[in-house]
């Protein structure tokens, strides 16, 4: 895909951890990240990180595996853009909160992508794992990617 970038495609922390841990699409997850440019929003790597801990710290990845994901994840952020939630994005995921049954960090998400949208004009695949987070993105108008 020499000369020509790939289009762009806001990804979800759940469509990302799939990348790192071995579950359920995550062989779907990894052919939509060859695919499409990584975008997502600042909380991103917190989300991902603290997903990572919690399965190390209840059993199911051992130490040298969480140790290896980390590596590959802070190796992998170097190609990442990500974007910043400042007043904008908040004062959207704010009303995000109070149109729909979205949770915090899922309306910041959805917010994200959608003032990506606005500022661009690009079509922008909302890629999601999160079936709460699917309904809300699909609500707005966002041209949804359902990972199982």
């Amino acid at each position: 895909m020499k000369g020509k970038q790939k289009a762009w495609a806001y990804f979800d922390t759940s469509v990302l951890v799939k990348r790192y841990v071995r579950e359920g699409g995550s062989e779907e997850a990894q052919n939509l990240l060859r695919k499409y440019r990584f975008i997502s929003s600042v909380i991103t790597p917190v989300e991902a990180s603290t997903s990572f801990r919690r399965r190390k710290d209840s059993g199911d990845l051992a130490v040298r595996h969480f140790d290896a994901i980390l590596k590959r994840f802070d190796s992998d952020r170097r190609t990442w853009e990500l974007i910043e939630t400042g007043k904008e994005v908040l004062d959207q995921a704010e009303r995000l909160g109070r149109e729909k049954n979205v949770r915090a960090l899922d309306a910041i998400h959805i917010a994200s992508a959608v003032l990506f949208r606005e500022a661009t004009g690009q079509k922008l695949p909302f890629i999601t794992a999160d079936s709460a987070q699917r309904h809300a993105a699909g609500g707005v108008s966002l041209d949804v990617i359902w990972v199982a």
